[in-house]
């Protein structure tokens, strides 16, 4: 096991969010490579995404779902942006931009 992570930040929908990458967390042979991917959202801190709704998520997966992205980044934008179509996610982004009362 590595702790070699690269460590980056970008900003979706208005969140930055923190994305560290270890794409050799775990080699178990010369074929099998697991990788593990932190998501963080930092300003606003623990801010809900599509992924996650604390904010955090921890993500292991072989390295070579990564094939096709040109980064870590790519992958994570690409996913929350798939997530965020879902109705689960459509539903509370739409209450969170609702004025409550109560």
């Amino acid at each position: 096991m590595k702790n070699d992570y690269s460590i980056t930040r970008t900003h979706w929908n208005g969140i930055e969010i923190e994305i560290r990458w270890n794409a050799e967390y775990l080699v178990y042979d010369d074929r099998t490579h697991m990788a593990h991917l932190e998501v963080v959202s930092v300003s606003p801190e623990r801010a809900p995404l599509p992924i996650t709704e604390t904010g955090y998520r921890s993500h292991f997966t072989p390295k070579a779902a990564m094939d096709g992205y040109e980064s870590a980044e790519a992958f994570v934008e690409a996913w929350l942006d798939q997530a965020s179509r879902s109705a689960e996610w459509k539903a509370f982004d739409a209450a969170s931009r609702q004025l409550s009362l109560f």
